[in-house]
């Protein structure tokens, strides 16, 4: 029998300061387009420096005994401009505006031409994880309708057609994936709460295209935005119990921060939830008792079987030894649940 309460990531752990340069990063909003000048190593060394930087984040996920790790993601400005700036159609080099979710203007691809995917974007990023770790392995690609609303459209009749396009090509990058080796591909949709409206509409519709045919566990991340940009959190998502109708397995969400009622996880039967315990806006570490009581309260509402520990988000913006901390808080709190429960 699998293990009850697994541990995982959301996606991102924190990116060394002698890879990025960190301050930069805080400093903005996060990338739409390609910011090549946040990466402190010279183009010629960079990859083998991501490389480097990498093995260290999936060693202190391995160290603090994470089950279902990730490459944190140390290659990517952001979570979704490295798939999303891949991709043809766009015009990188003339970049429109959008409004990001903080209601700041933000430069992103203008899409200006049929979506289509060219190549596998993260299959060698997959590959690397697989060679370099015995565990359970999950990756992450930006969602149809989140990479929607971070473009321009200047081609498409609307925002539903270019979401289904963009939806054909993650569908694509996804097959590849679990062909490399994934133990789960994650969609990271944080925009359908943003624009719940828009999502209502067809934001089911697009996640079920870009999942069409996938042999593998699914998995889809929706979030408030990071606690170091988006420091305002409602207590509940505005898009959740529409969830149930879409074909993915698993849904992540955030409960630390917002400190969320949790009987919402009720219109989520037979979807595992992975588990936001960790409150990233806050850079004290959670003892392990405090993750063990927010697991405890979720029980209420979902079974042990469909439950998976994880941070509220992305750790990227945390101190690397504040996440290390929260990592190993959260396994020891998983631990204690579990124990109770045999």
């Amino acid at each position: 029998m699998a293990e009850l309460i697994p541990t995982t990531v959301v996606g991102s752990y924190p990116q060394p300061e002698w890879l990025v340069d960190r301050e930069n990063l805080r400093s903005r909003l996060p990338p739409r387009v390609r910011v090549r000048e946040l990466w402190r190593v010279p183009e010629p060394f960079l990859e083998q420096a991501q490389d480097d930087a990498t093995l260290v984040a999936i060693r202190e996920m391995e160290r603090a005994g994470v089950d279902i790790i990730t490459d944190g993601e140390i290659r990517r400005e952001s979570y979704s401009n490295r798939f999303a700036t891949a991709l043809e159609g766009l015009d990188l080099d003339h970049p429109g505006t959008a409004l990001d979710r903080t209601g700041h203007p933000n430069p992103v691809p203008r899409v200006v031409g049929p979506v289509r995917r060219a190549r596998p974007v993260e299959v060698r990023d997959l590959e690397f994880l697989r060679r370099n770790t015995d565990r359970r392995i999950k990756i992450t690609v930006p969602g149809p309708f989140t990479v929607a609303q971070q473009a321009q459209n200047d081609y498409y009749p609307d925002d539903r057609a270019l979401a289904l396009d963009l939806a054909a090509a993650i569908n694509e990058e996804i097959k590849d994936l679990f062909a490399a080796g994934a133990d789960v591909v994650q969609i990271d949709e944080p925009y359908l709460q943003a624009r719940a409206e828009k999502a209502r509409a067809y934001g089911v519709e697009v996640i079920n295209r870009a999942l069409e045919g996938v042999q593998g566990t699914t998995a889809l991340h929706m979030c408030f935005g990071y606690a170091a940009i988006v420091h305002d959190r409602p207590g509940q998502y505005a898009f959740l119990p529409e969830l149930s109708e879409c074909v993915v397995q698993q849904i992540s969400i955030e409960t630390a921060q917002p400190n969320l009622d949790l009987s919402a996880l009720s219109a989520l039967p037979g979807k595992t939830i992975i588990l936001g315990v960790l409150n990233l806006g806050d850079t004290r570490v959670e003892t392990a008792q405090e993750v063990a009581g927010r697991l405890r309260e979720a029980l209420r509402y979902v079974e042990p079987e469909r439950l998976i520990a994880a941070p509220d988000c992305g750790m990227k913006y945390l101190p690397r030894d504040v996440a290390f901390g929260k990592l190993q808080a959260m396994v020891e709190g998983a631990a204690i649940v579990r124990r109770e429960l045999s």
